[in-house]
């Protein structure tokens, strides 16, 4: 009997034990404690007169909006949640104006929604600008990680969780104002509507309600919502680990260019005229983000690719990749590649020449690959092989038949016999003229002293 309830206490206790670290871990998850009532603001970015983005027939004053009353209905579907807008219809509201209106109605977070585009139409994916100030930065930092989460299951890119700073704390003014104002607020930027990768999930009022539903999903799960509408229940849900008591190190504004951006020849294929780069990059303060390149020193650079391995919600990418260029045999490159990391600044690699092939045959210019330390090695010479102009790589042009073009010693020896032979020919005529003209001079001076020896004194 003893034993009996020893082992039921044992089990008791066991299921106690394995209880309380599950209570624990899901109340140290969520840094942002709203109490019994939640109250959500949703911010349409821009308004009236201030049109924000305007690019391939989309006016974002209209996009936010769009998205936001998507946002707003999914979110009253959950239970015990108030949800407000700030404007519902096409006015102009200050940032002061909106943080204020967030702080009337006891606001628990107020999410700012915007898209985005770039001067140069380069830029594409999603990101969240979150205060620099905790514990804000915390509570931003598990919401956007959320958010992100959802948009790169969606296929976009993933710019990152981010702060910005200016002459007055955090650079943008509705999270400034709402800060002052003890208040949680971030910006939703979903993607860029002037970018090619990112047009196909902007491009209709449908596209745009999705994002709204991915929003309201989000802020489910960072709340820990439940709908018996929806039946779905996110109380349990765990969110990624961050600080309410410092900045967290991923958020932190990098205004400095990538440390290390440096390229190397691997393997050139002139019959494929494909040339195989080694690149090695690296930036200390942030995630490296995308690449682009110029096969003319510079002047023209290709559009933004991803960098391979990016993941800017770890933090983390791929340091060293192969890759491969397109670059025609007959045609002179001067390599250089960029390195950009998250916040869009870049350092450029050191400048690679792959000076250009002229041959009448492909199989001449390359028996397959070649390996090589650098551009400046020699590529495979055959006896057709021309010389360029201002090329120094390349042997000197050579004739179709060498043998034509020798000259034989014997030939050079009877060159050099007539050479004498004429020489001997104009000295001995010079010779015979100055005998003659010297032998005249003697009979002449003779007449002329026979005649004065003549002559009556």
């Amino acid at each position: 009997m003893i034993k009996k309830c020893v082992y039921r206490f044992a089990v008791l206790a066991a299921a106690v034990l394995l209880w309380l670290p599950a209570v624990k871990a899901e109340a140290a998850s969520r840094l942002q404690d709203t109490g019994d009532k939640l109250v959500i603001v949703i911010d349409p970015g821009h308004g009236g007169d201030n049109r924000g983005t305007i690019e391939n027939n989309h006016e974002e004053k209209f996009m936010t909006m769009t998205t936001a009353l998507a946002m707003y209905e999914e979110l009253q579907r959950y239970d015990n949640v108030e949800v407000y807008l700030t404007r519902t219809e096409d006015v102009k509201l200050s940032l002061k104006e909106r943080a204020e209106f967030a702080v009337s109605v006891d606001a628990d977070f107020m999410f700012s929604i915007h898209y985005n585009a770039s001067a140069n139409h380069e830029l594409y994916g999603s990101e969240v600008w979150v205060s620099s100030v905790a514990p804000y930065n915390g509570y931003g930092l598990q919401f956007g990680h959320e958010f992100l989460s959802e948009a790169r299951e969606m296929g976009l890119l993933v710019r990152g969780v981010k702060t910005r700073l200016g002459d007055e704390g955090d650079y943008y003014g509705i999270i400034r104002e709402s800060v002052a104002l003890n208040l949680p607020a971030l910006i939703i930027e979903h993607c860029h509507v002037d970018n090619i990768n990112d047009t196909d999930f902007c491009d209709t009022d449908e596209d745009l309600k999705a994002f709204g539903i991915a929003d309201a999903t989000t802020v489910a799960k960072y709340f820990g919502l439940s709908s018996s509408e929806l039946n779905v229940d996110y109380s349990g849900y765990s969110l990624t680990e961050a600080s309410a008591t410092s900045l967290n190190s991923i958020t932190k504004n990098d205004d400095t260019e990538p440390d290390v951006c440096q390229i190397s020849l691997k393997q050139e294929d002139y019959e494929a005229e494909t040339v195989t780069l080694e690149v090695t990059a690296a930036d200390y303060d942030s995630p490296l983000m995308y690449y682009s390149y110029s096969l003319d020193g510079g002047k023209v650079f290709s559009e933004r690719e991803t960098w391979p391995g990016c993941d800017a919600l770890a933090g983390t990418y791929t340091d060293t990749f192969t890759l491969d260029l397109k670059v025609p045999a007959n045609v002179t490159a001067e390599i250089i590649l960029r390195a950009y990391n998250s916040y869009d600044l870049y350092t450029e690699s050191n400048l690679l020449t792959r000076p250009k092939v002229v041959t009448d045959e492909k199989e001449n210019a390359s028996q397959g690959g070649q390996d090589a330390a650098d551009f400046s090695k020699e590529p495979p010479a055959s006896s057709e092989t021309k010389e360029l102009p201002g090329t120094t790589t390349f042997r000197p042009a050579m004739s179709e038949n060498a043998e034509e073009q020798e000259v034989s010693f014997l030939s050079f020896l009877k060159l050099c016999l007539v050479f004498v032979a004429v020489l001997f020919v104009i000295v001995f005529v010079s010779q015979l003229f100055s005998y003659r003209k010297h032998k005249k001079r003697r009979r002449q001076c003779k007449n002329e002293f026979g005649n004065s020896k003549n002559q009556v004194k």
